[in-house]
């Protein structure tokens, strides 16, 4: 009777961390499905074909679509993390996401501006030698993790917009570990689902991803403030 109640409870506690990651990024989805289809058209077309064009309508939908609903996205991966139940995922994710919207609007237009340096960048001078490639290749990973440390920043901590990039910046340079531990999660979850697991994309993946690299920069967090406790004692 006592091992039954066991499975029963796992058994539930897997179906509750199910319906949580697969609800929160199906409407993530859905609000990105505008980007996802010009993406799409990007990649038919080869990412070759009227590229400024394709360009624009992102330049314009990511800071209003893609940058608060992945803000939301983290903050309901943070909840998760912190153990803060819901009654409606569905309404806590929005509530998420119109609480700062006009605040990760501002933050979407600036990592817009940056992603969209680097893209151009990467389309137009990556193919001139191998050793530009691998310098920008290798500030796009750089940015990518800056860009979820920054997410992860701002649904943790109440900071204005330029504290937040300067704060991001420092961490991501300046903690190998963090980097390295979010690049090499993200990037087993992104090829597991695109290769093998292929139904984890528009059910999990994003709100996987926000899950395991909100923990780990949690985790990293919680660290600093011993550190800063232990510091402030002596």
């Amino acid at each position: 009777m006592q091992r039954f109640s066991v499975y029963t409870g796992l058994l539930y506690s897997t179906t509750e961390w199910i319906m949580r990651f697969s609800i929160v990024n199906i409407l993530w989805m859905i609000i990105n499905l505008p980007i996802a289809i010009i993406l799409l058209g990007m990649y038919v077309n080869n990412f070759s074909i009227e590229f400024a064009l394709y360009n624009i309508p992102l330049i314009f939908l990511a800071p209003i679509l893609f940058v608060p609903s992945t803000m939301g996205l983290f903050a309901m991966a943070r909840d998760w993390v912190l153990k803060i139940d819901h009654p409606s995922l569905t309404r806590a994710y929005f509530s998420h996401i119109i609480s700062n919207y006009k605040k990760s609007v501002l933050s979407g237009l600036i990592l817009t501006l940056i992603w969209f340096i680097w893209v151009t960048d990467f389309y137009f001078f990556a193919n001139v030698n191998d050793l530009l490639l691998i310098v920008i290749s290798i500030v796009g990973l750089l940015l990518f993790v800056f860009t979820i440390n920054f997410f992860s920043l701002y649904v943790h901590f109440q900071m204005n917009i330029r504290e937040l990039l300067k704060n991001t910046f420092f961490i991501t340079i300046g903690s190998p570990l963090l980097l390295f531990v979010i690049l090499i999660s993200n990037f087993l979850l992104f090829y597991l689902s695109v290769t093998k697991l292929i139904l984890l994309f528009p059910f999990f993946v994003g709100s996987l991803s926000g899950y395991l690299s909100f923990t780990v920069f949690y985790k990293f967090s919680l660290k600093l403030q011993e550190k800063a406790l232990i510091i402030k004692s002596f």
